[in-house]
């Protein structure tokens, strides 16, 4: 545990409630209970010396290891090959349901395919963040950790009993050391557990296999209800099935990412917390999913944004921009001073202060999910109309104003397009959703205010020396968000400012198909330090050249990026310009993007024959 895994390395698997990451040599280094959002019990991903680890690798060999899920599941195994024999190890998180529990589980099993191979298992947990001291309790039949907080259990799996004979097991200063050798043939395997109703217990080889046989046929029946049988099969079910392990069960909420801290650019200060649910995801993610047929989760998503609605207009106050996945407010950012971050990136920063910033484009994002909703047949209650109607009557008051922006720079505010450009949006939809359904509004003023709004995009968000829609007013700098413009219906794609904003955004922010969400030298965004291409942004470029009509180029750019996915199909929010994932993995953004894109795409293609 000495070195940091580079971040696509990592396999996730989850339970709908949190989830963990698990590295190609066997080491579960994150790893949050009882919810995404909670402390971490393992958190050697921030920290390798203080963040605490369970790892089961090879001893004493020389191996390489592969990663690989099961066939339409999360479950994952990670083989490690040798010249002495070949050993799998299967890590999954049985489902934890849809109420709010502390007990979750996840069972980690080793078996022998071919030869013999001695593996070395450590258990480090480190609760609080690294915060909480604990005691080991080592018993016949598995350990307990204790802090003052919480508790975490290891249960053996009953496999033969000269493994329980012949491996040695002690206890450390902080953890527990096993070392065993299998043969052909043979398994072995523990259940860590938190919240567990019992103590430790040897669990028979068939209780466990009926797990993992419960999770498997869990996940096949989910993804067998994907309408989606396009060109890209195997990356939009494997997308749809990670923005799943994102979801919390009891509320509906997607979160942004599972992981805290992991950096922008390795040594840099933009480390933040995504274990959160952002409203634009949320939006963004029905979308995405009704493309898929998946109906339940897209109305479980705008219930869950109907109640934040619902509290906002009781308390009179204007909607957060993201919110726990309960539905809380209290998202305090604070640093782990005692952490070093991944390879050195500190801060490391948990919570996250962008919650209390004013980001207009969130209410188009928003209007948009519930127009597209109400397209497939969701049709919101009554109630949900009232509040959206209020919603609408303060964005007629307020859209007109400086705003921190869609990606949440800490500069202070501007005018900037995007938010102007989804303000317009909400409005317009929410136009349509009123006349559709012959609902009470007044919609004379929504529309005056987004005609107004329209007015000042083209006068003001245009840059005539640029010839192209820029940033926010005051700027020349250009922004990848923009590229949503025709998709969103403002200008049309052969519009010739679209056309001539499409080729500056060729020229500065494209880098070999890779896109930049704007240039951090150019513009001041409160924050030291660059960035990486932004891979939600590559995503929208491809829409925006295959709505342009260069169809041909559009493809070629989408399956160049489908090659920078991890070994595993998973994206982080953003790409480096040697081809390393970065930021937190994986992250919902790319994965609801490329959903979204590859089905557009399919259309397009489908359509030109």
């Amino acid at each position: 545990m000495q070195s940091y895994p580079a971040v696509e390395d990592h396999g996730l698997i989850g339970d709908l409630q949190t989830a963990a990451l698990i590295t190609k040599d066997g080491t579960l280094d994150w790893f949050c209970a009882p919810r995404f959002d909670s402390p971490s019990i393992f958190g050697g991903l921030l920290d390798r010396r203080r963040g605490g680890y369970f790892q089961i690798t090879p001893d004493g060999v020389d191996y390489t290891s592969k990663q690989l899920y099961l066939p339409g599941t999360p479950i994952l195994i990670t083989r490690f090959l040798s010249a002495d024999g070949v050993g799998e190890l299967v890590d999954f998180m049985p489902v934890a349901g849809d109420r709010a529990t502390d007990h979750h589980r996840l069972v980690r099993m080793v078996r022998m395919v071919r030869g013999r191979m001695r593996f070395r298992l450590e258990c480090v947990p480190r609760f609080n963040y690294g915060r909480d001291r604990h005691e080991v309790e080592m018993q016949p039949d598995g350990s307990i950790f204790r802090s003052a907080e919480a508790v975490l259990t290891l249960s053996p799996i009953r496999y033969a009993e000269r493994l329980r004979e012949e491996h040695e097991h002690e206890r450390t200063e902080e953890g527990i050391c096993l070392l065993a050798t299998l043969h052909e043939g043979e398994a072995g395997g523990l259940v860590m557990a938190t919240g567990a109703p019992e103590p430790p217990r040897l669990y028979p080889p068939e209780e466990a296999h009926e797990l993992l046989e419960q999770t498997r046929d869990f996940w096949r029946r989910w993804i067998g209800r994907s309408c989606y049988t396009g060109r890209w099969r195997e990356m939009v079910e494997r997308s749809a099935m990670t923005l799943k392990l994102m979801t919390y069960a009891p509320t509906g909420a997607l979160i942004a990412a599972p992981t805290a801290g992991l950096p922008e650019q390795v040594g840099g200060e933009r480390n933040w917390d995504y274990r959160y649910t952002w409203l634009r995801d949320a939006s963004f993610s029905v979308h995405a999913l009704l493309s898929l047929g998946f109906t339940d989760e897209a109305w479980q998503y705008q219930h869950w944004v109907d109640d934040r609605l619902r509290e906002a207009d009781a308390q009179g106050v204007p909607l957060q921009i993201m919110y726990r996945v309960d539905g809380s407010p209290d998202l305090t950012e604070e640093v782990l001073g005692h952490f070093e971050g991944y390879r050195g990136s500190a801060p490391v920063r948990i919570g996250n202060g962008a919650a209390d910033q004013l980001q207009l484009d969130i209410y188009g994002e928003m209007l948009n999910a519930v127009h597209l909703a109400s397209c497939r047949g969701l049709k919101g209650s009554d109630e949900s109309w009232r509040y959206l109607v209020r919603m609408m009557d303060w964005l007629c008051a307020h859209w007109d104003q400086p705003e921190d922006g869609i990606w949440e720079t800490r500069s202070g505010r501007q005018d900037f397009t995007y938010g102007r450009l989804m303000s317009w949006v909400a409005l317009d939809r929410a136009v349509r959703l009123a006349d559709r359904h012959g609902r009470p509004a007044d919609t004379a003023r929504w529309t005056q205010a987004r005609n107004r709004i329209y007015e000042q995009i083209m006068a003001r968000g245009y840059h005539s020396g640029r010839r192209a829609f820029v940033q926010h007013y005051a700027t020349d700098v250009l922004d990848a968000s923009l590229l949503a413009m025709p998709s969103v219906g403002l200008v049309a794609p052969t519009d010739p400012m679209w056309q001539s904003t499409l080729r500056a955004i060729d020229g500065d922010l494209v880098s070999d198909s890779l896109v930049y969400r704007y240039d951090p030298a150019a513009t001041a965004d409160g924050l030291a330090g660059g960035e990486s291409t932004f891979t939600m942004c590559t995503f929208w470029y491809v829409e925006a050249l295959a709505a342009s009509g260069r169809l041909d180029d559009a493809q070629l750019t989408f399956e160049k990026m489908l090659t920078y996915s991890s070994q595993l199909g998973l994206y982080s929010e953003e790409i480096t310009p040697a081809g390393e994932q970065a930021g937190n993995f994986p992250q919902a953004f790319s994965h609801l993007s490329l959903i979204s894109t590859a089905a557009n795409l399919d259309r397009l293609l489908d359509a030109r024959g």
